[in-house]
């Protein structure tokens, strides 16, 4: 992957313009990301992820994948013996208000580029309600959403849970011309995760993410993830020959 760039160019989008919207050249370019003490790349690290996304300089990332844990959800849900019957691994989880789910969006908001795009994991309570609630006070526009087949079985206190769905959101402005490079990626995406590869409760498909990786962003930019838990992330990152800057209160 290369070196971790030490110098800051702007960003911005190169003069030649794709023919069409399909086009497969991702024409708009991270700048030159400068290193910043205190963080480690490539790696797993314990730090606040607000603490992280404070100390990355504004509009230099391309990517960013949040995966927050919803609390209140669970709460409105009342499942009543979730951490006694079920959902242990969950429950003993450090738990998000949607406020401070907010804040982290924000956060990732400055420091994206401009036409910079927003991974935001939700579950089928906030697909249902909307997940427009959590974009107040930011720019980010929807454009695409990925439902993840699990092909397992998990939670539901009615019906029970076999996807997840992947929110894909964009700093203005919104284009995919000559930022999105990839075409072959289906809107139902499955993947098993076995138990070899499950490592954390909220693990999540790495297939799918490298793929996500290299639709918006070019070899040697730097993937950015500040609730990484079971660091899926990281590992798609190297996959795909991208760098990684990620923490987790948990380590």
């Amino acid at each position: 992957m290369g070196p971790i760039p030490q110098q800051t160019l702007k960003a911005g989008l190169d003069p030649r313009s794709p023919k069409n919207v399909f086009s497969s050249e991702r024409t708009i370019a991270q700048p030159v990301f400068v290193g910043t003490v205190g963080l480690k790349f490539d790696q797993p690290q314990r730090m606040d992820g607000l603490k992280l996304l404070s100390k990355i300089p504004q509009e230099t990332i391309p990517l960013v994948f949040f995966d927050p844990q919803y609390r209140g959800i669970l709460d409105k849900q009342k499942y009543g013996n979730e951490g006694v019957n079920r959902g242990k691994e969950r429950s003993q989880l450090p738990q998000m208000s949607t406020a401070l789910i907010m804040e982290f969006i924000n956060a990732v908001e400055g420091i994206l580029i401009p036409s910079g795009h927003l991974m935001l994991w939700i579950d089928k309570f906030i697909l249902c309600t909307g997940v427009g609630d959590l974009l107040q006070g930011s720019q980010f526009q929807v454009v695409d959403l990925i439902t993840w087949n699990k092909q397992r079985m998990g939670m539901g206190y009615r019906t029970r849970r076999f996807g997840e769905h992947l929110v894909i959101l964009q700093k203005p402005p919104v284009r995919a011309k000559g930022v999105w490079q990839l075409h072959d990626i289906p809107d139902v995406w499955s993947e098993r995760i076995d138990n070899g590869g499950r490592t954390h409760t909220h693990s999540k498909p790495i297939e799918l993410q490298r793929r996500l990786i290299e639709a918006v962003t070019n070899p040697g930019d730097i993937i950015v993830d500040p609730a990484a838990g079971g660091y899926s992330v990281l590992a798609a990152a190297r996959a795909a020959g991208r760098h990684f800057l990620g923490c987790d209160l948990m380590g």
